[in-house]
């Protein structure tokens, strides 16, 4: 199965996305929240046109429209057509903001025509990263940000895996672009570039969340063949006095041309 043929399974409708939102936003101990966690780290200015690579249901974006300055353009993009629709229901028309489908591989803009660009937890999912870099670095003016969130590669699922050793289970998450290797990668488009961390974990209390959030990420197959059961008790053997504890890696890059 090629690769967008995949990501396009895992995103066609937004179930499997609001997901893995939901068990964030439900049991997160950093209460931040890491949308507003990046916002916080965003320059935005005045009259920035802001481009959004794989704005997903644009959920970050809900209750941060209203601040935004009125001179602002904003962008807001998805290789999925039902994503754009998504992001539309949920931020509607405004003056200031259009949606369009778009392959970050093949940016359909002009030359230094944003000032801020943004991709969110996409750039391990683009089949040709080193395309999709050079077309970011394209439409990107002089003095522009890049700002691009991934995980690390010791997070949930590397936790998970660290459990079921016995079963033979290994962590096969994607690691095409983490908070290890990104700077690297990086590094061959753009001259400043800055990683931070976001600290966070999850506390668990109801087991049957993690397992939807398991079973939500199509790349983990070998782990669902064990079957829920003996996942369920594998990780309420886990469990200290009611709570799982499941470390998370995320962070973000910036970077200047």
């Amino acid at each position: 199965m090629n690769h967008h043929k995949t990501v396009q399974e895992q995103y066609k409708t937004t179930d499997n996305l609001n997901t893995r939102i939901s068990i964030h936003a439900k049991y997160s101990t950093n209460k931040q929240g890491f949308g507003n966690w990046l916002f916080s780290n965003y320059d935005f200015s005045g009259d920035n046109r802001i481009l959004e690579l794989g704005c997903g249901t644009g959920d970050m974006w809900r209750s941060k429209i209203d601040a935004l300055d009125k001179g602002m353009e904003l962008t807001l993009t998805d290789f999925s057509p039902n994503m754009i629709s998504a992001a539309k229901e949920a931020l509607g028309e405004k003056d200031n903001i259009s949606y369009d489908v778009v392959d970050i591989e093949n940016i359909p803009y002009k030359d230094s025509c944003f000032d801020r660009i943004i991709a969110n937890m996409m750039l391990y999912h683009v089949p040709d990263l080193d395309k999709g870099l050079s077309e970011v670095k394209r439409v990107m003016c002089e003095d522009g940000r890049f700002y691009c969130a991934t995980y690390g590669e010791n997070g949930i699922m590397f936790f998970i895996a660290g459990l079921l050793k016995e079963y033979g289970i290994t962590d096969d998450t994607n690691k095409n672009f983490t908070l290890q290797n990104g700077e690297a990668i990086l590094n061959k488009y753009f001259s400043h570039i800055q990683r931070l961390d976001y600290k966070d974990s999850l506390a668990v209390t109801n087991v049957e969340d993690i397992l939807d959030y398991i079973y939500s990420l199509t790349n983990l197959s070998s782990v669902t063949q064990l079957g829920r059961k003996v996942l369920k008790e594998v990780l309420e053997r886990e469990m200290v006095d009611g709570v799982l504890n499941i470390p998370k890696e995320y962070g973000m890059f910036i970077c200047r041309k």
